[in-house]
């Protein structure tokens, strides 16, 4: 991996919490919209939906890594992620936790599995560019 890497995405709307926008990066285009825990219509994904999908594709896509790379197959992995938001110490509106709940179901080695998420969740890239305090439970079956 030769490093800088960049990613774009662009957006455009017009004023009201009401309206909805769409977000796109690389001809993928998302709905977004305000929730109605803030007053929003609902209705497309918001800030904190994204910021939820962002950090579970971080710790898919570098398990996958790790897994490909170590030979390591599976019949599937399932991500539940709950994201909490709440005041900071300071009183400040923050992305407080997020706890994944993984399943990976027949690994062709659960101690390799094992490893391997724990290096995932400890090297991801967004993983490790965020506040928010993360944690993880594990079942592999």
């Amino acid at each position: 991996m030769k490093l800088p890497l960049e990613f774009k995405a662009s957006a455009h709307t017009i004023s009201g919490i009401q309206n909805t926008w769409t977000v796109e990066s690389y001809n993928h285009k998302i709905q977004c919209a305000i929730p109605p825990e803030f007053s929003g219509p609902g209705g497309g994904l918001s800030p904190e939906d994204l910021f939820a999908q962002a950090l579970t594709n971080c710790l898919i896509a570098t398990f996958k890594v790790y897994a490909e790379n170590s030979r390591l197959t599976f019949d599937k992995l399932n991500v539940e992620t709950h994201l909490c938001v709440d005041q900071n110490e300071n009183k400040k509106t923050v992305m407080k936790s997020c706890k994944f709940h993984v399943q990976i179901q027949n690994p062709s080695s659960a101690d390799k599995a094992q490893i391997l998420i724990q290096k995932a969740f400890d090297s991801g890239f967004i993983l490790n560019s965020v506040k928010t305090e993360l944690s993880y439970e594990l079942a592999i079956g």
